[in-house]
């Protein structure tokens, strides 16, 4: 009997998905709940279980648009499983002789011990300190020889693979992701009256709490105390400072949240994602630091769910891992803001007429002029700096004095 596998219902405002991977080959066996299939929406990766065991037939191909109750292939249940193959071994661990240094891939060391090279060759590269990788061998069974050489030290820096001069175009197919994010992103730049307002802030006292406390923390929490736990918490307590920044426009209506759903921006092999920590208000840098590590992690996996990337009311971006020094980031609909962080520099500043050299990061504030005027944009980015320069302001909120006297 064959049992259809069809494309499931995903999401409200999903019609279509993408096939993106076979795990399962035609004709090959597949026990019941394996993973026989890989799909791909405008938001999100997700599996393909099989109902029943059985040996799996493709229809559809990889790269295909399927809308949703599409038959993606089928399973023959009535099949017989077939003799089992004995279980894979694991790879042999390569032998480590004590006291011999590791294995290095550093073009400096000139090694062409185990480099296919001809005579002349391997003294060229052994004098030139040319990395094997940068050289594409013209002889068979891949070996080197003099002009193979020379023509990567004519070359430097080029791929060997990549012929000289080329001018070939290599056109891809969009993913559903990528489509969505190019969506959002001209719609919130043609549907927003968006500005970034900026400030600096001097990350040395939280430096020095994470050089003081991280391996503690790392002891009691099991997880690492890094700098977005920190920034989450100070936008937490501006955002309920200043509601309108946690606000979003529904027709007439302005819609204010009583609660702080961040959410992050993550790298995904596949594109940007915003996966969201729910009432990030309520959570301690433990839990924060935990929900970045776990939805990080799906992200780089590809298996967030649709529902851990909606709903969030602000978001926070660090383009800082990359490099960035400034940036205007863009908000993420239908949120009203977004907090950019940058790349930590030391720079010189003057601390009562003294020069002082500090380690300062500039932060960026983008946000919908239509909810938020500058006042609030401002307030908000100045209130997020002083909670950074002054951690123990996050116990409270406020002043520690001030909390005791409750002024």
């Amino acid at each position: 009997m064959a049992l259809d596998i069809k494309v499931p219902t995903v999401g409200e405002s999903i019609n279509e998905v993408t096939l993106v991977k076979w795990l399962k080959q035609d004709g090959e066996w597949a026990d019941r709940d394996e993973v026989i299939a890989e799909l791909e929406s405008e938001k999100a990766t997700f599996e393909i279980n099989a109902e029943q065991a059985g040996t799996v037939k493709q229809v559809a191909k990889e790269g295909d648009t399927l809308a949703i109750g599409d038959t993606v292939g089928s399973i023959d249940t009535a099949a017989s499983k077939p003799a089992g193959t004995p279980e894979k071994e694991p790879a042999p661990e390569a032998p480590v002789t004590k006291n011999e240094p590791a294995p290095t891939n550093s073009p400096s060391t000139g090694n062409t011990t185990n480099v296919n090279a001809t005579p002349v060759a391997a003294a060229i590269i052994a004098d030139k300190k040319v990395p094997a990788g940068d050289i594409k061998p013209s002889g068979s069974n891949g070996r080197i020889f003099k002009q193979d050489v020379l023509a990567a030290l004519s070359n430097p820096g080029r791929n060997p693979e990549k012929v000289v001069n080329s001018r070939e175009d290599r056109p891809e197919k969009m993913s559903n992701l990528r489509k969505t994010i190019s969506r959002r992103l001209v719609e919130a730049k043609n549907t927003t009256a968006m500005l970034t307002t900026f400030n600096e802030v001097d990350m040395g006292p939280i430096m020095e709490i994470r050089k003081k406390f991280k391996d503690k923390f790392k002891e009691v929490h099991g997880v690492n105390l890094g700098f977005m736990s920190f920034f989450t918490k100070a936008c937490c307590y501006g955002l309920q400072e200043f509601p309108s920044v946690n606000a979003y426009l529904d027709g007439e209506q302005i819609i204010y949240h009583e609660y702080c759903d961040i959410s992050i921006a993550v790298s995904a092999p596949k594109g940007l994602v915003v996966p969201v920590i729910r009432n990030a208000e309520s959570l301690s840098m433990s839990g924060i630091e935990a929900a970045v590590v776990e939805l990080a992690t799906k992200a780089k996996n590809n298996k967030l769910t649709i529902e851990e990337m909606t709903g969030g009311t602000f978001t926070i971006t660090n383009g800082g891992i990359f490099g960035s020094m400034m940036s205007t980031p863009i908000i993420n609909i239908p949120q009203s803001a977004i907090l950019g962080m940058h790349n930590i520099v030391e720079r010189p500043m003057a601390v009562n007429g003294q020069v002082v050299i500090k380690p300062m990061m500039y932060v960026a504030l983008s946000y919908d002029h239509r909810i938020i005027d500058g006042r609030e944009s401002v307030g908000f980015l100045v209130r997020v700096k002083q909670l950074l320069e002054n951690p123990a302001l996050m116990l409270f909120g406020k002043d520690p004095v001030n909390a005791l006297l409750e002024l």
